[in-house]
């Protein structure tokens, strides 16, 4: 699985997906300071899964139509670990009962939403 972790994402939970085998871009590291479209357009390009902590993604989405094909995690948790991201996404992942593409996943402290697009 191909992922792009926006530049909210912790480095440590970047490290810590690579470790496991997964392919993660990483917009700290390589595109610091860009612009939330720009990340869609990478990860459009790419084929990757967005992963964030922003909630602007939802609007990017439904009001200005801009629609990663392979989907994007929301994570709405206030305080976690630094690994800790790392490990919702691979539970996510590991419980195929999600299916990311064209959806907006939203993981709550409580609760996994999905709202298709």
């Amino acid at each position: 699985m191909r992922l792009l972790a926006n530049e909210n994402f912790p480095k440590a939970s970047v490290m810590a997906l690579r470790e496991k085998g997964y392919n993660v871009l990483s917009i700290g590291e390589d595109n610091p300071s860009i612009r939330d479209h720009e990340v869609i357009d990478i990860a459009i390009k790419e084929g990757r899964l967005i992963l964030t902590f922003d909630r602007d993604y939802g609007e990017l989405v439904f009001k200005k139509g801009l629609k990663p094909p392979k989907g994007i995690i929301y994570l709405r948790t206030d305080t976690f670990a630094p690994e800790e991201p790392a490990e919702i996404v691979e539970k996510l992942v590991k419980s195929q009962k999600f299916d990311f593409d064209r959806h907006l996943t939203v993981v709550d402290n409580n609760f996994v939403r999905q709202r298709k697009y």
